[in-house]
């Protein structure tokens, strides 16, 4: 049994989202960005930002130019903000290493700070139309369910190779490859998957009687976590240009004092915020100029997280 190209095309061709980062007028710098911001954070939350972003740096080079605070500011309420830096980073590599333009293929791209093997193959593949095997979440679940049979199945070594084997031998691949994701993402999902849309005539794990997954899933909480205090300490130093002092920081978080510590002592290990001379806290690149950053303030902090 195997995925009928055809099938699965026509369905995209017609079934498929009006996501702005697939518009042709779209560049591979713009796409990019939308891969750094898809990660872990649904459409509807990317979207907005994505769009206000790339009005305001649409090219590497001006992103590059609007220094790490912006960056990190105009991340907002996206989430794991070190995507924000690596983007940051990877903007100023491309802009001075790549002549402003996004590498198209993806041994080039995997050189690029924060692009893994997903995002270096998404880029060439939806930008530049190189038959490459995409795969995500999305795209495993598919496979997983329509030739094996399974509800759902871990990462494994040969995912790349056995979606290769699927791709089909023409220019339609890179169509081939966006619509097996999206089949992955509006149908057959992980929760109340809508089988009676699907195009695929023959699924394995449909003709199985939907047999359920032997994993459990784990849900990943935020509330109380280091990560929702990471977030608090954030907003403060966004909504602000100027550095700030310990005491401003400190009333984010009055219940557990030590995961207060440990929260902003990570901030600083990342890179996200510094301590400037005077002891104050700013976002990365805030505490430039007028506010000298004391490496030396921050080295403490960085040797207690270890």
């Amino acid at each position: 049994m195997s995925i009928d190209t055809n099938d699965l095309v026509r369905w995209y061709t017609h079934a498929q989202r009006d996501l702005p980062w697939r518009r042709p007028e779209v560049t591979a710098w713009q796409i990019l960005v939308s891969e750094f911001m898809l990660q872990q954070t649904p459409v509807a939350r990317v979207e907005p930002i994505w769009l206000a972003w790339i009005d305001r740096w649409p090219t590497p080079s001006a992103t590059a130019a609007a220094g790490s605070a912006e960056v990190l500011r105009a991340w907002g309420k996206l989430g794991y903000p070190r995507r924000a830096k690596r983007l940051h980073e990877c903007a100023v590599l491309i802009s001075t290493e790549h002549g402003d333009e996004v590498p198209t293929d993806v041994e080039t791209l995997l050189t690029l700070p924060g692009v893994g093997a997903y995002t270096a193959r998404a880029v060439a593949c939806f930008a530049y139309a190189a038959n490459v095997p995409v795969v995500d979440t999305n795209v495993r679940r598919v496979v997983t369910r329509v030739l094996h049979g399974q509800a759902d199945a871990p990462a494994r070594a040969g995912d790349l190779d056995a979606v290769a084997a699927l791709l089909p031998d023409d220019d339609t691949a890179p169509t081939f490859s966006a619509a097996l994701m999206e089949l992955g993402a509006v149908v057959c999902t992980a929760r109340a998957p809508r089988c009676d849309s699907c195009p695929m005539r023959h699924c394995r794990w449909r003709s199985a009687g939907y047999p359920a997954a032997t994993t459990t899933r784990r849900v990943q909480r935020y509330a109380g976590t280091d990560r929702q205090v990471r977030g608090k300490l954030l907003d403060v130093l966004r909504d602000t240009d100027s550095p700030v002092t310990r005491r401003e920081l400190d009333v984010v978080w009055l219940s557990d004092t030590a995961q207060r510590d440990r929260a902003l002592d990570s901030l600083l290990v990342d890179g996200l915020v510094e301590q400037t001379a005077d002891g104050r806290f700013a976002l990365a690149g805030e505490g430039e100029g007028d506010y000298a950053v004391a490496s030396d303030s921050i080295a403490p902090q960085a040797n207690r997280r270890r």
